[in-house]
C-alpha cells in the first residue's frame, strides 16, 4: 500500500522540497497551510520589502506533487486556529485515509516574530504560543494517534538553531528575537515526548534544525546582510528535505531519535544527495 506523508506549510521554502522530495520517493502527500490558488489573506502574513505576500500556494505544489504521478489532498490549516489544526488532520485521515509520515514544518511568520525585546508585545508572544506550541500539539497528537493504532508512524518536527542557542547578534542585525527563540524551544521538545511516550507502540519522532536555508521567507524576514550576519553557509531547501527523507527510510531503527538531527552536517556525514532540485 502506498504510503503517506502530511506536510504544513507545503506553500514554498523548506515545505514546498520536503514534498516533492517525499513525492519523488513514491509517497502520496496530504498539504496543509494557509494559501489556496491566488487568494491571499495579508493579516499576520509574512511580507516582502515591496508589502506583497511572498509567492508559491498549496495549490500550485500539489500541481507539481500530480506531474510526479502521486496522489495529492490540500487541507487547509491556520496555525493561529487550534480547530483548524485539528480538523487538518481529522480531514487529512478522510481524505487519504491514512498518514504514515508527519512534517510539522509550518510557522507563523509575522512581521513581529522577530522585534527586539524591548517591542515585544504579548498579543505576539500569545500568536507564537498558538502557532509553535497548541496547533501543533492538536495537529499531532491526532495523528500519532492513528499511527499508533496502526502500529507504525514517523513524525518529524522542524526546529531551529534558535530554539537552542543564543542569537550571534541581534535581532535587529539579523539574528532572532525572543518570541521566535521561544517558539523554536517548544518545537523542539515535541519528538522527546512523543519518543517516549508512543515510541513502544511503534510512532517515531524526530526533531530537525534545518540550519540556515535560503528560503524566500529567510530573505524576506532578515535579508542578505542577515544572513551574512549569521557567520554559517546556508543551504537549498532540497537538503533539509532530503534528510528528512532519509530518516523515515533508512533509520527504521530509530537511532537518530531523542537528539537534534543538524541537517547540513548530518548530510554531509550520511552522504545524502540533494536529489530534489524542482
Amino acid at each position: 500500500m502506498t504510503q503517506v506523508a502530511m506536510v504544513t506549510g507545503a506553500s514554498r521554502g523548506i515545505g514546498r522540497a520536503t514534498a516533492l522530495a517525499f513525492a519523488q520517493a513514491g509517497f502520496d502527500l496530504v498539504l496543509a497551510g494557509r494559501l489556496h490558488g491566488a487568494s491571499r489573506d495579508n493579516t499576520h502574513q509574512l511580507l516582502d520589502n515591496q508589502g506583497n505576500p511572498l509567492p508559491g500556494s498549496l495549490d500550485e505544489v500539489a500541481a507539481q506533487v500530480r506531474q510526479l504521478g502521486r496522489q495529492v489532498w490540500c487541507v487547509p490549516m491556520d496555525l493561529l486556529d487550534g480547530d483548524s489544526a485539528a480538523a487538518a488532520a481529522t480531514e487529512a485521515l478522510a481524505q487519504a485515509g491514512r498518514v504514515d509520515v508527519l512534517v510539522n514544518n509550518a510557522v507563523y511568520q509575522g512581521s513581529d516574530l522577530n522585534v527586539s525585546l524591548m517591542q515585544l508585545q504579548v498579543e505576539t508572544l500569545q500568536r507564537v504560543a498558538q502557532a509553535y506550541l497548541i496547533s501543533p500539539l492538536l495537529l499531532t497528537r491526532v495523528l500519532a494517534a492513528h499511527m499508533a493504532e496502526r502500529g507504525s508512524g514517523v513524525v518529524i518536527n522542524v526546529s531551529s538553531g534558535a530554539g537552542e542557542s543564543n542569537p550571534p547578534v541581534a535581532a535587529a542585525q539579523g539574528g532572532w528575537g525572543y518570541a521566535y527563540g521561544a517558539g523554536k524551544a517548544a518545537v523542539s521538545r515535541l519528538s522527546g515526548v512523543i519518543k517516549a511516550e508512543l515510541g513502544g507502540q511503534g510512532v517515531r519522532a524526530y526533531t530537525l534544525n534545518p540550519g540556515v536555508v535560503t528560503t524566500e521567507a529567510l530573505q524576506a524576514t532578515i535579508g542578505a546582510a542577515g544572513i551574512a550576519a549569521l557567520g554559517v553557509g546556508s543551504a537549498p531547501p532540497s537538503l533539509p528535505a532530503a534528510v528528512m527523507l532519509w530518516l523515515v527510510q533508512q533509520d527504521e531503527a530509530g537511532r537518530w531519535q531523542k537528539r537534534t538531527v543538524h541537517a547540513q552536517p548530518f548530510a554531509e556525514e550520511q552522504g545524502i544527495d540533494q536529489f530534489n532540485r524542482i
